[in-house]
């Protein structure tokens, strides 16, 4: 399996200019395109709702907050790789209470080949975590047809007498000698026998 390198979005939260400068200057664009900066949590918040970026990096403490619970908030609202930087005092303590989210706490200062291998790691489980919300909205489309025709075949069977084969190879007959899909069958029953589609 060919392995090619991804390009990820960065959203850093941090209210100091001097890391900020150097968090730009130290991700390479072929990697990571395009970086946003928000200097607090709530300007932070604000961008997340007009897009998704593949990585959130929080510099703490914010200027709004310290940023651990900005970080555990955005595990929940998003499928973004979390980063969350703290001073070594507060690392132990808040690394131990937000690992078991999936966010990745790093004691800061830190070396540049730290911060380096954590946001390729991040940008690896990013890739990834979109190639199973991939998958996943196909089986939900795939779920919600099968309840779809499952409708339909209780219509045919209540209202047409039809056992559950019948019903099954009506449905499957129809959608082949007209060319369309068992779903789209299975709402025509459905809307010609003023059921509601749930």
């Amino acid at each position: 399996m060919e392995m090619k390198e991804n390009v990820c979005s960065v959203l850093v939260v941090s209210s100091s200019g001097k890391f900020n400068s150097t968090i730009v200057k130290l991700l390479p664009d072929s990697q990571y395109y395009p970086i946003s900066i928000s200097l607090d949590a709530s300007s932070a918040k604000r961008l997340l709702l007009e897009q998704s970026l593949d990585i959130i990096m929080i510099n703490a403490p914010l200027r709004d907050e310290f940023g651990a619970r900005f970080a555990s908030e955005l595990c929940h609202k998003t499928s973004s790789g979390i980063l969350l930087l703290v001073r070594n005092e507060h690392f132990a303590d808040i690394s131990g209470r937000l690992a078991p989210f999936g966010i990745l706490t790093v004691s800061k200062p830190a070396p540049a080949q730290v911060i380096l291998e954590t946001m390729l790691l991040l940008c690896g489980t990013s890739a990834r975590l979109k190639r199973i919300e991939k998958k996943a909205v196909p089986f939900e489309e795939k779920m919600a047809q099968i309840r779809l025709i499952n409708q339909a075949k209780l219509i045919l069977i209540s209202e047409k007498g039809m056992s559950e084969a019948a019903a099954h190879r009506y449905i499957e007959k129809t959608a082949m000698d007209r060319c369309i899909t068992r779903a789209a069958v299975a709402d025509e029953i459905l809307r010609t026998h003023g059921s509601e589609v749930e």
